[in-house]
């Protein structure tokens, strides 16, 4: 399924929101965003977009014209009661009215020049052993600006300047609006992560293979450069490493690689570069370890990047070789004997004859 163009966009802008977490993190918890880019074109304008996601599931999004959900998952909806997605409209709503008039008034204050951007995130990740952290972060034209701490129920300031005091100032005046967060993404968040964790979960638990290829630049005659890339993988979490001659290559600047990066198609890609000398006689591979790979991993030798080896798989994979073998010489010679049967056939209607 193809992500509508303008999620897709929204996904991009907030991409540097998403990259939080490690290995472990996405193994063994899962976190609910909400994402929010509002547009100032002038004091009377305001362009916003919305996004919810449950891990990197899109779960639905914001009209921009009605400020109505729209769901994009099929069991989005039911995993909620029919009254509780009103509530969350018309929560939706009254904090947008508030906000724009809020951000607006802050505008006119401190005289910040039309237009501008203001990107959300908020939401909050429950772990295995039940417990959850609730989070909400604000952006200013593409820099952080604000964070909330949760613990305390404060707003930090990710930048310092008059305009981030200023609304820092502003928002703890409004404690209401504080409360109202706390309780939210410390409680309903959780609970509603919970529901749509039981109705969502075969959609969790998909698992698209990684294809990856090694290759080979030159940028100067003293080195050479080996450029693993893996794509079409899915769950996001991934292990890229390097062996050389069968050992692992430690982390150092001789490796370069990239952030993990979303596909069209909804699975993932990276690229991870080796920079070594040219000809120094060691054997160099590409080694990629997955959720979908089980406990086996994908092992790229350097020069054989057409060779994908499966660790584990060997056995299975000669065994499939053997038995096509086997098919293609019993077909080679039940034709042979055909042939052979054909032929005598012919000779002795030809003696007879004669």
């Amino acid at each position: 399924m193809q992500l509508p163009r303008r999620c897709l966009l929204l996904l991009f802008l907030l991409y540097p929101f998403l990259l939080s977490g490690t290995w472990a993190d996405l193994e063994e918890a899962f976190t609910l965003r909400l994402l929010q880019i509002s547009t100032f074109q002038n004091t009377s304008f305001v362009d916003t977009e919305g996004l919810g996601l449950l891990e990197d599931i899109e779960l639905g999004s914001l009209d921009k014209h009605t400020w109505k959900i729209h769901f994009h998952q099929p069991w989005v909806r039911p995993a909620l009661p029919l009254s509780d997605w009103d509530m969350i409209e018309n929560m939706i709503k009254i904090y947008l009215q508030k906000f724009n008039h809020m951000v607006n008034e802050g505008a006119m204050q401190k005289d910040v020049p039309y237009p501008f951007v203001v990107q959300c995130i908020a939401g909050c990740t429950l772990y295995p052993n039940k417990t959850s952290h609730a989070f909400a972060r604000v952006a200013f034209n593409g820099q952080d600006f604000l964070t909330f701490c949760v613990d305390n129920a404060t707003w930090l300031l990710s930048q310092d300047n008059e305009l981030s005091r200023y609304v820092r100032d502003v928002l703890h005046k409004y404690t209401a609006f504080t409360e109202l967060i706390q309780v939210l993404f410390n409680d309903t968040c959780i609970d509603d992560m919970e529901m749509l964790l039981h109705y969502g979960n075969v959609a969790l638990a998909r698992q698209e293979l990684p294809v990856a290829t090694v290759f080979a630049r030159t940028p100067s005659p003293a080195q050479l450069l080996l450029v693993c890339r893996v794509t079409g993988f899915y769950p996001r979490s991934i292990s890229v490493a390097w062996l050389q001659d069968g050992q692992e290559v430690p982390p150092g600047p001789a490796i370069n690689t990239s952030a993990i990066l979303p596909n069209a198609d909804l699975t993932y890609q990276l690229r991870s570069v080796l920079a070594v000398a040219p000809r120094d006689g060691h054997s160099y591979a590409c080694r990629v370890r997955h959720r979908s790979l089980g406990t086996r991993s994908l092992l790229i030798p350097w020069g054989s990047s057409e060779l994908v080896l499966i660790a584990g798989l060997g056995a299975g994979l000669l065994a499939v070789v053997a038995m096509a073998a086997i098919m293609v010489l019993w077909l080679w010679r039940r034709r042979k004997h055909q042939q052979m049967e054909e032929s005598g056939s012919r000779n002795s209607i030809l003696s007879k004859e004669a």
